[in-house]
This record gives structure tokens, sequence and C-alpha cells, in this order.
């Protein structure tokens, strides 16, 4: 009897569920991930390709563009894009971009903020796009700033087709089309216009059709003409002499100087000796 109550009064006890350890690794590896992407920017902004004008001896304005491939297998197929700003008298310069690390950290993909502007991205070397400086630049600058508060895509962030970092440079371009930027063809998402269909392209002169950055065409005095099927861009400008290929950007055609070209010598003459 004192045997049966003693088997009522015992309770098993549940068995005891094993810890998942990978768990907790698996919620850091995003937070290591943008940590160890930050400081990748932060050893790249110790070196420079100099070619922003040192803001410590330049009094004038600066608008400068630049770009650079992206970081592994993707700067195959683009690049990305920002705008460097000095103003009268400033003794820095302020980058505008947009980059996926700020949408994730403060929920705003737009990054604000006084950096060296000609700094490697991730390991690539920048290529200035476009640079404009004097008293007219000024102006330029305050619309530029304006424009950047209120981009449309500020809580969204597509490497492919759009909005990203070629969405919003070329959206501030728009609004200052005195600096008659011509982005690469290569720049993966320039020709995403949202919602809309037809509008200006990147340089703020001529014509362009879009259907969300996948399907379109351009036609320009400054692009030239381009062609964009699934976010990769073709064309020609004849203004420039240029050819507009996916992948390789803009292959330039080489001029000839009159001066270089060889004097054709007479029939039957030999040339004098050095």
């Amino acid at each position: 009897m004192r045997h049966a109550q003693w088997l009522k009064s015992f309770k098993p006890v549940a068995p005891e569920r094993k810890r998942d350890v990978t768990q907790p690794l698996r919620e850091k590896r995003p937070l290591a991930n943008t940590a160890l992407s930050m400081r990748e920017r932060r050893q790249n902004l110790l070196n420079r390709v100099n070619l922003a004008p040192s803001p410590a001896i330049t009094a004038e304005p600066v608008l400068q563009v630049y770009g650079a491939r992206c970081r592994g297998w993707r700067g195959f197929f683009s690049l990305h894009t920002w705008i460097a700003v000095k103003p009268a008298a400033a003794k820095a310069y302020t980058v505008y971009e947009v980059t996926p690390e700020a949408l994730l950290r403060r929920g705003c993909c737009v990054s604000i903020r006084k950096r060296v502007p000609d700094a490697y991205w991730y390991g690539a070397a920048p290529e200035l796009l476009a640079d404009k400086r004097g008293d007219a630049v000024g102006p330029l600058i305050e619309r530029i700033r304006d424009t950047a508060q209120e981009y449309r895509y500020a809580g969204k962030y597509l490497m492919w087709p759009g909005p990203n970092s070629n969405t919003f440079i070329a959206h501030l371009a728009r609004v200052v089309p005195e600096l008659e930027l011509e982005l690469p063809c290569h720049a993966i998402g320039k020709d995403y216009l949202g919602l809309k269909s037809v509008g200006r392209p990147a340089s703020g002169s001529g014509f362009q059709f879009s259907l969300f950055g996948l399907l379109g065409i351009l036609v320009s005095r400054v692009e030239g003409i381009e062609l964009n099927v699934l976010g990769l861009s073709c064309g020609f400008n004849p203004f420039a002499a240029c050819v507009k290929l996916p992948f390789f950007g803009h292959i330039r055609a080489s001029r000839v100087r009159i001066d270089e070209i060889p004097a054709a010598v007479p029939a039957g003459a030999t040339e004098a000796a050095d």
C-alpha cells in the first residue's frame, strides 16, 4: 500500500530540451558582418586617390561625383556612386550616398556625413565622374541638400533593379542639370523611376522611358542613346565618341592629334637618320 502511494506521488521529470547553441550565432552573424563591413570602410578611408582639392587651401565651393566598383561579384555588374560637396570656406567635405548598412542601423538608407570624398570603396579605387567648382556651385549645393532630405525611397533599398545608391545619385543630379552628369551605363539602378515610366535622365536633359528600371530607352545630348534591358544598359554617345557596354562601361574612341600624324615621305626620297 505504501509502495502504491509512493508511486502516485512520484512525478516523472520531463526530459531536458537540448539547447540550440547555433541560434545565438545565427542571430549575431548579421551584426558581425555589419561590424566587419564598417571596419573595412574605416580602413579604406585611410587610402585615397587625391582627386579632391584640399579644403584647407580651397576656399571656393566644390561639387564632385564619384563612382567605384561594388564589392565582390557585384562589381562585375555595377558600381556605387556618391556626391561630395564643399560649400565656400568649409573645412571638410559632406558626402551624400545611399548604403544598405545605413538602412539596417537607422531605418534610413540615406547617409549624409563628413568624410574623405575620394577614399577607396571596399578596396576599389573611385573614379571622378563630374567636377564643378566656383561661385556658381553654391546654389547647386543647396539644392542637393534640400532634395536629399526629401528622398522618396529613404526607407527602401534593392540592389537590383533599384532603388539603390545609383537611383539616389540620379535623383539628385536631376535637380542640378548644370552639372550635366553622365552616369556610367553599368550603374544599375540609375534608370529606376518608380511608378513613373517617363522622366528625365540623370543629366537633366533629354527624354527617358523606363519600366521599373527593367526595360527602357534614353535619349539625351549628354548621355547619347541608351537601351536598358533587365537593368543592363548599352548604347553609344555620338557627342563623346564612345560606345557603352554592360560590364565594361564606356569605351571611348582614341583621338589622334593632327600634329602627331607623321608626314608622308615623297616617293624616291630617303629618310634622314637622326
